[in-house]
């Protein structure tokens, strides 16, 4: 299930799209992709709302890369 998890990060605020079975863990996902965000909300994905306001590009550029 998709879940819309709304974080502030130092400079900036939005909210990401994270596929988790439940709530906690989608906010546990976010936190691991983002662990100097504060987790504002988790809820489930919204098809029309989202659509209206779709997740910023500015968080995009937050996400550290992975090692390989």
């Amino acid at each position: 299930m998709l879940y819309s998890v709304g974080i502030r990060l130092p400079n900036s605020s939005g909210h990401i799209i994270v596929d988790a079975e439940d709530a906690l863990a989608a906010a546990v996902k976010a936190k691991a992709d983002y662990p100097e965000a504060m987790i504002t909300y988790v809820r489930r994905k919204n098809r029309r709302g989202d659509r209206r306001h779709p997740a910023s590009q500015v968080l995009r550029q937050h996400v550290r890369p992975t090692a390989i």
